[in-house]
């Protein structure tokens, strides 16, 4: 088996003689001239990815003040930052929102203007200690005004991600971007074969201590990231970096709409060609690397995989859906991803950057297991009314006034003939119907978009859809959408209060 060591790829690095390319180009080398001719050809391939990277922050040290303060509470642009650390040290987190702006601007947007350049507010309040009797401080900063600024992330350049769409009747927002109603679109992250992940999966380079390229500065990687799961193909890393020398090119600030803060970071990992196997494995293509496409409509832990797709698929722009063709488009930039690898090939080529060995390697096994909820959160089953009236589109206004004035709810399910629920009418929709002289048919009047929810969802997605819609009733429906039951605003009233 054709192998070369690492001291030896470091050294062609320093006298200029390295042979490197991106993984976008090793796949056709290896095909040309096999594992073995791809060893002796190439020394090194770059990879790289930009997309966004909810879990990450950055330590920041202010510095001690006159006099001086412990700070228990501090505002960076009216954004929080956790100050629970030490005296004048803080963690500011990318996906914090902001206090007066809200999501529109959070602790990744604070990071942007740190990088580039502009001057932040800082309000900080002190736990009030003899050593420490400063109470309020109002400062403006800028980044070389921090004694450190230290990028920690604890889940960064996940290997793969899943695919989003969204089988409901209404528009999601989310953290996979805007979800259109119906399997109206599907997204994806990641940048399939230039992911750093991708090119090393079974760890034969990466590993504790390499040295990676962290928006546009050196970085190294500190060990597997967060529900790190190499088991399943769904690897991360956790990763440090000076943020001071960091370029607002491969680092940007972005709110998903109606979700929140993201923070978008460059990522790229040189990986040598020590043997046969890392060629092998720097040989990956887009249709080799499969992920589920992921049904969001279903709001709970564990949503059905609708089917698998490679990256090739993805990024052709259009997939099939039992029998629908849906449009495809990234969340991450391919385009910034490809500049990460072609810079961080040429800081390679010129010397700037020498490749490290692993301390440690990183897990092949790792945990990405659900929750432990120790209480029991009731159902819509639990609490919702089984005994609900339903009526047929075709009945009067007059007889629907009249079941609403005999029974327990101002809402009445409209179903077709063979019990599915097809509409609803409220109390209102009689009574503008009565008032304008309308047709006295309900099927004329009722509302077709009807909101609805199954016995054995949580509470909490009942209470968020009647918040979100500003309704104060659904039918419970079955899985073949028959009517059983019917949960109110005021049976979740009486449940908090009983919570309370």
């Amino acid at each position: 088996m054709q192998e070369k060591s690492l001291a030896d790829i470091n050294e062609r690095i320093r006298d200029g003689s390295a042979r490197v390319v991106t993984a976008e180009e090793m796949p056709d080398i290896v095909d040309e001239l096999g594992l073995a001719g791809a060893v002796r050809e190439v020394d090194v391939v770059t990879t790289g990815t930009f997309g966004a990277m909810c879990s990450s922050g950055v330590f920041l040290n202010l510095g001690h003040s006159d006099p001086p303060i412990k700070i228990s509470k501090a505002l960076l642009n009216k954004v929080e930052a956790y100050g629970g650390v030490a005296a004048v040290d803080l963690f500011l987190g990318a996906t914090q929102p902001s206090e007066d702006r809200g999501i529109e601007y959070g602790g990744a947007h604070v990071m942007e203007d740190l990088i580039s350049g502009k001057q932040i507010e800082v309000d900080a309040y002190g736990a009030g200690t003899d050593c420490y009797p400063q109470m309020e401080l109002e400062t403006s900063l800028r980044l070389e005004d921090f004694n450190q600024a230290i990028m920690v992330n604890p889940r960064n350049a996940y290997q793969r991600y899943n695919a989003a769409t969204n089988s409901a009747d209404q528009t999601m927002h989310t953290y996979m971007g805007t979800l259109l109603p119906r399997f109206g679109n599907i997204h994806y992250s990641g940048s399939g074969i230039l992911s750093p992940l991708s090119n090393d999966p079974n760890f034969d380079y990466i590993g504790i201590g390499t040295r990676i390229f962290l928006a546009g500065a050196q970085g190294y990687v500190m060990g597997a990231g967060t529900q790190h799961n190499p088991q399943n193909n769904f690897s991360t890393l956790m990763v440090t970096g000076d943020m001071k020398k960091m370029n607002n090119h491969f680092l940007r600030a972005a709110t998903f709409h109606k979700y929140g803060p993201s923070l978008y970071l460059g990522i790229g990992i040189p990986i040598p060609i020590l043997n046969e196997k890392l060629a092998k494995s720097t040989a990956v293509r887009d249709r080799d690397i499969t992920v589920p496409v992921v049904d969001y409509g279903i709001a709970r832990r564990d949503r059905p995989s609708l089917k698998m797709v490679s990256y090739e698929d993805l990024k052709s722009g259009m997939i099939d859906i039992n029998g629908k063709e849906v449009s495809t488009s990234s969340l991450s930039s391919f385009h910034v991803a490809r500049e990460v690898a072609l810079t961080l090939k040429q800081q390679v080529e010129k010397g700037e950057f020498l490749l490290s060995s692993a301390v440690e390697p990183l897990p092949r096994v790792g945990s990405s297991r659900p929750m432990k909820q120790t209480k029991e959160s009731p159902n819509v089953g639990d609490v919702m009314s089984r005994d609900v009236v339903t009526v047929r589109e075709d009945i009067g206004v007059e007889e629907a006034a009249r079941l609403i004035v005999s029974g327990s709810f101002d809402h009445l399910p409209v179903i077709s003939r063979d019990g599915r629920l097809m509409g609803i009418i409220t109390a209102w929709d009689i009574s503008k119907a009565v008032a304008g002289g309308k047709s006295s048919r309900i099927g004329d009047i009722m509302t077709r978009r009807v909101y609805s929810v199954k016995a054995d969802e949580p509470i909490e997605l009942a209470a968020r859809t009647f918040d979100t819609h500003s309704i104060s009733a659904m039918p419970v429906v079955d899985r073949d959408n028959k009517v059983i039951g019917m949960i109110t605003s005021n049976h979740l009233s009486r449940l908090f209060a009983r919570r309370r």
